[in-house]
């Protein structure tokens, strides 16, 4: 059994460091909208992409401090993603509160996104002030920038994916590695390239990423038929009620009888399915199976992602413990 007491901690403790840095930068008038926009962020959440761009920039000597800065970066980049998800997937909860549109409305819950955005691309441009090199700050915007086309491509497709009825596991991964895993491969790779780190390990961290991200993407999505609602920070099945073509749900129509077929397919997208539906489609889809293939497919992922930081040439291997560690973590983690 793993023991992730110093990957906890050292997390808590970058944590830490890294909401000083939002709230620093997040910072102005008119005050609703910027209470708007920290919202989410005074909720909690794990800081899981701070944490990686620590670990990865660590890798090659970059300075903790550094590294939080940047970190900070993307987390608010990463909190803008969830304000307009939210709106666009009429989620009510997130991280066990009520979400930003709800509180103050879709209008201004748009504009909180907007000014996330643009704050973590200020937060990056800051780090001139701690004397970090300008090409280096321009080669980690870049990355910042690509992961923001690329989720934004992410979250498209998957829209575009909840009005099919068919759809493959190729399209699903494609989905995957854009939406999530982009986003968790720029966070590490950022903290490389602030630390000089050359281009072939750049692409063995990003192997690491891309592959775990995916794992992890796989994982939450096998949270949101199973785990405690009261835990989870969200209503359970709301990917069903949204019409989500996870992993499990593509395995399952694979799988299902007609009759099985037809229901999962009416309750899919249904706003008006009730509590009691998707629950009997969330049961027809874990005794289809689909819950044994995900976590095979996930472990898959994560022994390529492991195997992949493996090959590092790191100048800190205490950095390497906590990313394996990382990535046991998020892809086994039970709530």
């Amino acid at each position: 059994m793993e023991d992730f007491t110093d990957l906890i901690n050292y997390a808590k403790k970058i944590a830490a460091e890294t909401d000083k840095v939002i709230f620093e930068v997040v910072s102005g008038e008119p005050r609703f909208l910027y209470d708007a926009s920290l919202h989410l962020v005074k909720a909690g959440g794990k800081r899981l992409r701070p944490l990686a761009t620590v670990l990865g920039g660590r890798l090659f000597g970059l300075k903790e401090e550094i590294g939080v800065r940047a970190g900070a970066a993307v987390e608010i980049l990463h909190n803008f993603t969830l304000v307009h998800d939210d709106i666009m997937d009429k989620d009510d909860f997130r991280r066990g509160v009520p979400t930003v549109h709800k509180l103050w409305g879709e209008n201004i819950a748009i504009l909180a996104g907007d000014l996330l955005f643009a704050k973590a691309f200020e937060a990056l441009l800051k780090l001139s002030d701690y004397n970090v090199g300008h090409k280096a700050i321009v080669k980690a915007i870049k990355e910042l920038c690509w992961a923001s086309v690329t989720v934004a491509e992410g979250q498209a497709l998957d829209l575009s994916l909840s009005r099919l009825e068919s759809v493959t596991l190729n399209n699903y991964v494609e989905m995957v590695y854009k939406k999530t895993a982009a986003l968790f491969k720029a966070s590490l790779c950022i903290g490389a390239i602030l630390a000089g780190a050359p281009d072939e390990e750049l692409s063995k961290l990003a192997n690491y990423a891309v592959n775990v991200g995916i794992a992890f993407q796989i994982r939450d999505d096998e949270l949101g038929l199973v785990a405690d609602e009261r835990k989870l920070g969200k209503p359970v099945y709301s990917d069903l009620r949204e019409g989500k073509k996870t992993v499990l749900v593509i395995y399952a129509l694979s799988r299902a009888s007609k009759d099985e077929r037809d229901f999962l397919l009416s309750v899919l997208g249904n706003e008006k399915a009730t509590k009691d539906e998707l629950k009997q489609a969330a049961d027809i889809i874990l005794s289809l199976g689909a819950l044994d293939y995900s976590n095979k497919l996930a472990s898959e992922y994560l022994k390529k992602g492991l195997e992949a930081l493996d090959s590092i040439n790191e100048v800190d291997s205490e950095a390497k413990v906590l990313l394996r560690k990382l990535a046991l973590f998020v892809t086994k983690r039970q709530y």
